[in-house]
Parts: C-alpha cells; sequence; structure tokens
C-alpha cells in the first residue's frame, strides 16, 4: 500500500509539474511566473518548519545531532550550488536572450541545470533533471514512510516547488530544438525518474528505518535551501508597492495551504 502510495505521489510530483510548468511557459498564465515563485517559497519553507523538522524531531533523537544534520544539509546544497555554477559562469548569460528566469532558475539540490550555451543545453539540463527527480523520489518516499498524509504534503510541495525550474528547463529546451512537444516529452521523461528514486527509497528508507528522522532533516535542509538561496533572492528585485504586496500575499497563501493541511493531517492521526 505505502509502495503504491509513493509510485503515484512521485509520479504526480514528477510529471505533473512538468505539465504544469508547459501551462505557465507556453499557456495564458505566463505572466504570473512571479506568483508562483512566491506561492512555491511559501509552501516550501512551510512544509520544512511544520511538517518535515517536527516530525523528524518527534523522534526522540537527539536535538544536536538533528540540528547538525541540517547544517551540513544546508552546507552540502550551498555547495552543490556554488560547483554548479562556477562550473557554467563562462556560459551563464547565453541560456535565452529575453528569459531572465531560465539563466537564474537552477535549483538548490545544485545539479546540472540550465545556464547552458544553445548548443549544450538540451542534454545538460535533461541530465541534471533526471538527478534531482530521482533525489527528489527518495524525499516523498521517507516521507510517505513516516506517515501517509506526510508523504502527500511532500508530493505536493515537491510539485509546486518543482514547476519555476521547469519552466526555466522547457525555456532551454526550446532553444535547442523550438519544438514544444519534443520539449516537453524529454522534461516528462526526465521527471518520470522521480518514481525511480520513490522506489529506491522504499527500499532504502524500510532498511535504514532508524534514520528516517535524518533523511526527513535533509529533506528540510534542501527545501529551506531552495526557498532562501533560489525563489526569494528572484523576490528580492525592486518592484512597486502593489508588486511588494502581491508577493506577500502568495507568499502567505503558500504557507498558509501548506499549514491547513498540516492541520487536517494531524487531526486525522491523533
Amino acid at each position: 500500500m505505502t509502495l503504491v502510495a509513493i509510485l503515484v505521489g512521485t509520479l504526480i510530483a514528477g510529471i505533473g509539474s512538468v505539465w504544469l510548468a508547459a501551462l505557465l511557459s507556453f499557456g495564458l498564465l505566463a505572466r504570473y511566473t512571479q506568483h508562483m515563485l512566491s506561492l512555491a517559497a511559501g509552501a516550501l519553507l512551510a512544509t520544512a518548519f511544520m511538517h518535515l523538522l517536527p516530525e523528524g524531531f518527534e523522534s526522540g533523537i537527539d536535538p544536536e545531532h538533528l540540528f547538525a544534520t541540517l547544517l551540513v544539509g544546508l552546507v552540502f546544497f550551498f555547495l552543490l550550488d556554488k560547483a554548479e555554477l562556477w562550473h557554467h559562469g563562462h556560459e551563464h548569460h547565453a541560456a535565452t536572450p529575453g528569459g531572465e528566469h531560465a539563466s537564474h532558475e537552477h535549483h538548490g539540490h545544485g545539479h546540472a541545470h540550465h545556464d547552458h550555451g544553445v548548443k549544450s543545453g538540451g542534454w545538460a539540463v535533461l541530465a541534471g533533471d533526471s538527478v534531482h527527480a530521482f533525489g527528489d523520489g527518495i524525499l516523498i518516499a521517507s516521507a510517505f514512510m513516516a506517515d501517509l498524509r506526510l508523504g502527500m504534503v511532500a508530493a505536493l510541495a515537491v510539485l509546486v516547488h518543482e514547476v519555476p525550474h521547469h519552466m526555466g528547463d522547457l525555456m532551454v529546451l526550446r532553444q535547442t530544438s523550438n519544438n514544444r512537444r519534443i520539449a516537453l516529452i524529454k522534461v516528462s521523461l526526465a521527471g518520470a525518474v522521480t518514481a525511480l528514486g520513490g522506489v529506491v527509497g522504499y527500499a532504502l528508507v524500510d532498511q535504514l528505518y532508524d534514520y528516517l528522522p535524518f533523511f526527513l532533516i535533509i529533506a528540510s535542509s534542501s527545501f529551506i535551501y531552495v526557498a532562501l538561496a533560489d525563489l526569494i533572492p528572484q523576490l528580492q528585485k525592486r518592484a512597486s508597492a502593489r508588486e511588494t504586496a502581491a508577493q506577500i500575499a502568495w507568499l502567505a497563501i503558500g504557507i498558509g495551504l501548506v499549514t491547513l493541511i498540516s492541520g487536517l493531517a494531524h487531526s486525522h492521526s491523533h
């Protein structure tokens, strides 16, 4: 039953996020990217602080060890990001002529994402996406192992936070092939790797059940890093009072949604 839930959750998060991104990139919603970034940042922070961290700390493991894990996780994602930026620094401005998003939206997980010259961009993005999706699958699986509702929330959080990042991917792939359908299929296949990560995560977490709180803390460190290092800086550009108010509102909606689901999950599980 848990494995079925993991498979459904990872496929929805992995492929659903790509299709949502396509709707936003190619569809009528293209001008709401900033709102999506705010929503994603709020949802990520709330998932980490309202769900994953409390769940990890309820385990009875010495908080000092868990905080150390959180710190190591944050530094690790920072270093991955640094390695990626350093690696792609010289190609940084070649991603898209008019699209600021594609060049800024690499992810906290730091796998080789966008920022590639037009010719090499496609495969590098897809390779990075696949590795990234595999990691997301393991995170979703570990959340499902802790609690079914927590798993649903984690899958939802991954879905939301992958959307802006997949929008960047689709922009880069459009530059390389100029075919929307092929770009969508390629990124969807990379997203489907999330399910593979889920199955591996299920096998791993089952054997390492005692270490589950540490998996949850690492998951939360990835969410916190992505929100604070990747998403929020994009919202810190100079904006009018009205735009700022909209950003804060969407951030609050993201936090509110996750908190609401969290409250429901807790009232059911007790």
